[in-house]
């Protein structure tokens, strides 16, 4: 029977893996349920073919394990699977739709992530959580203050500022058993700032020693940690066909609701990689800061115009899809950054 299989869907757990096979003219012809030991023992000694997995935990691993034995292996968005389903959903069913999905000639696959890719995306999904952590505890000291009607500046330096000198001379309106807790929390706060310096640190030295990242960091408003991030998502850019393609998946063009040849454009989508698209328009935002360094970008006309007749808020999104097409162009096409070059990122 394994002669005769063309397609396998796997429908990924913890522990239990569900199979179905197609033969070349879509019939099943594999049916099973397999623990990891026994799933990777079946694979070994199956022919090569094409095997489609949801690009979820784990799958990047037993793809690369797949990929070895000579099978051609494509990672799917759990998204474009579901229309796939038939009936009510469970595991067989589930996988029957992912070997369905599989095959379609139009589809967006997931490029398979080497173990270097996953250890940058862990350092920056282990250092934005310290972040919002960090955040949640200057917010509640804040809260605390302002209950007792102690206001502080808005921003995080005036509150570091401004601590010492509160907390030694308002005796009078914090108790002492609010000045312990205070001071406990600025402890968690120094607590954090170190973890987070130290793995910015690690992204830094990492950044120095990957091509890549060095060609990206060569761009407007692409630092380090937007290039390590970039390259953690998307290794080399191949899996795009050109920067819009790389723009939209970040979610920074407009949401198109278009019926009866009309046109109707909203606001961004902000679909795809949400940690990404935050640091693209942070980065965006710290261009629009140095005015004077506008000109030797490349964009600077395009800028100088928009600026005129964009809000803020637009021009921010604007100018974040412009250098996520660059990044993209630089990536791909294996150069740094040249101001001449700007108009081919399009």
């Amino acid at each position: 029977m394994s002669q005769t299989i063309a397609t396998i869907g796997i429908d990924l757990g913890k522990h239990t893996f569900h199979l179905i096979g197609f033969d070349p003219r879509g019939a099943i012809v594999l049916r099973q349920k397999r623990s990891r030991t026994q799933l990777e023992q079946t694979l070994a000694n199956c022919p090569p073919c094409l095997i489609g997995m949801e690009a979820c935990s784990g799958a990047h691993h037993l793809g690369r394990r797949l990929a070895q034995w000579g099978h051609d292996v494509r990672l799917l968005p759990a998204q474009y699977v579901k229309p796939f389903l038939k009936g009510h959903k469970n595991d067989y069913r589930d996988a029957e739709a992912i070997a369905e999905a599989v095959q379609r000639p139009t589809m967006r696959f997931v490029p398979l992530k080497s173990p270097e890719q996953l250890d940058l995306q862990a350092l920056h999904r282990v250092r934005s959580r310290l972040v919002t952590q960090q955040t949640a505890i200057i917010n509640q000291i804040r809260g605390f203050l302002l209950e007792r009607g102690v206001p502080v500046r808005q921003g995080v330096a005036p509150l570091r500022a401004a601590l010492p000198e509160i907390l030694a001379t308002r005796c009078d309106v914090l108790s002492p058993r609010m000045v312990r807790l205070i001071e406990d929390l600025i402890g968690d706060w120094r607590s954090l700032d170190d973890r987070i310096a130290a793995i910015t640190t690690d992204i830094t030295r990492l950044v120095k020693e990957d091509e890549h990242c060095q060609r990206l960091v060569s761009a407007p408003g692409v630092g380090p940690l937007i290039a390590s991030a970039m390259v953690a998502a998307i290794g080399t850019g191949e899996a795009f066909a050109k920067g819009r393609d790389f723009a939209a998946w970040l979610g920074l063009v407009p949401k198109q609701l278009s019926t009866g040849n009309r046109t109707i454009l909203g606001g961004i989508t902000k679909r795809g990689n949400r940690y990404l698209r935050t640091l693209f328009i942070q980065g965006a935002g710290a261009v629009l800061l140095k005015q004077q360094s506008w000109s030797r970008h490349g964009f600077g006309e395009w800028l100088e115009a928009a600026t005129k007749r964009l809000h803020r808020n637009v021009l921010v999104v604007a100018l974040a899809a412009k250098l996520a097409r660059i990044a993209w162009s630089l990536l791909v096409h294996r150069r740094r950054f040249a101001p001449g070059l700007v108009a081919e990122a399009a």
